[in-house]
C-alpha cells in the first residue's frame, strides 16, 4: 500500500477535496495537502492534513475569502486508504483560521435567507406591531475593532422607509461558538424602534456564529476575533470527527 507515496498522498488530497467541495455551494479554491509516508499508513497514522480555500460559499450564502486549517496526528483506518478515504478511527483536533471581507458579510446580510428571517418578524414600531422588509443593509468595518451597520427598512403596514444605524464592537461569547455584539451606540438622526434595532443585531450576531462555517464531521469553536478595516479574521480550534471524502 502506498508503495509510490507521491501517487498516495496525491490521491487522498483529491479525494479530501472533492468530497469537501460537494459540501460548498461554490469554490473559487481548494488545495488539501495530507503529509504521510507509507509505512505510518499501514499503522493508521497520518502527520497532518492541511486544508486551505479561497472565495468558499457556505449555506446561506456566507462567503469566506480564505479558510485554512490545520490538523496534526491524525489516526486513520489503513484499509480506508485503499479506497482513497480518509478515514478517521478518532476524533482530533487543529486549528483554522477564517477570513470574511466586508463584501462577504453584506452578501450574507442581503441574501434570501436572511431577508426571509427578518420579513418573518413582527416588530413593534411606535407602539404598533409591523412586518419589516429589508430593502438595503450595508454593513462596514472602519476599524478600532468596530462593525457598523446602515440599514434602509420598509414597514409593510405603512409602507414608510425607516433608516436605522448603529455601530458596536463584537465579542466572542464563552462557549465559543457565537458573536455578542457589546458596546452598541446608535445613530441619532431619527427616533427609531428598539426592537427594529434588536432584530437587526440578533441578525449580525447569527452571520458570524461559528456553527455557519461547520462541514460535515467538522466543527469550529471561536477563539479570537479580530476585527480590522474591511475584512474581520476568526481564529478558531477545529474539532474532526470525519473528513469528507469521495
Amino acid at each position: 500500500m502506498l508503495e509510490n507515496p507521491g501517487m498516495g498522498e496525491q490521491a487522498l488530497n483529491k479525494a479530501a477535496e472533492i468530497g469537501l467541495s460537494s459540501q460548498l455551494d461554490e469554490v473559487e479554491k481548494l488545495d488539501v495537502n495530507v503529509k504521510t509516508d507509507p509505512l505510518k499508513v499501514v499503522q493508521g497514522q497520518v502527520d497532518s492534513v492541511t486544508i486551505e480555500g479561497e472565495g468558499l460559499v457556505m449555506q446561506k450564502d456566507l462567503r469566506m475569502e480564505e479558510m485554512q486549517m490545520e490538523i496534526d496526528s491524525v489516526a486513520i483506518n489503513p484499509l480506508s486508504v485503499a479506497f482513497g478515504k480518509i478515514e478517521l478511527t478518532k476524533p482530533t483536533t487543529g486549528n483554522a483560521r477564517v477570513v470574511l471581507t466586508e463584501a462577504d458579510i453584506n452578501r450574507a446580510f442581503n441574501s434570501e435567507y436572511v431577508s426571509s428571517q427578518l420579513q418573518s418578524q413582527k416588530i413593534n414600531v411606535n407602539g404598533k406591531p409591523t412586518k419589516i422588509t429589508p430593502q438595503h443593509i450595508e454593513l462596514s468595518l472602519p476599524g478600532e475593532d468596530k462593525i457598523a451597520l446602515n440599514a434602509e427598512i420598509l414597514l409593510a403596514e405603512t409602507s414608510e422607509s425607516k433608516q436605522v444605524a448603529f455601530s458596536a464592537i463584537p465579542r466572542v461569547s464563552d462557549n465559543g461558538q457565537s458573536v455578542a455584539l457589546e458596546n452598541v451606540d446608535y445613530s441619532e438622526r431619527e427616533e427609531i424602534s428598539p426592537e427594529l434595532t434588536k432584530a437587526l443585531i440578533e441578525q449580525t450576531s447569527q452571520i458570524l456564529n461559528l456553527s455557519n462555517f461547520d462541514l460535515k464531521g467538522m466543527s469550529l469553536r471561536l477563539k479570537q476575533l479580530i476585527v480590522e478595516v474591511g475584512k474581520l479574521t476568526l481564529q478558531a480550534e477545529a474539532y474532526v470527527e470525519q473528513i469528507p471524502s469521495t
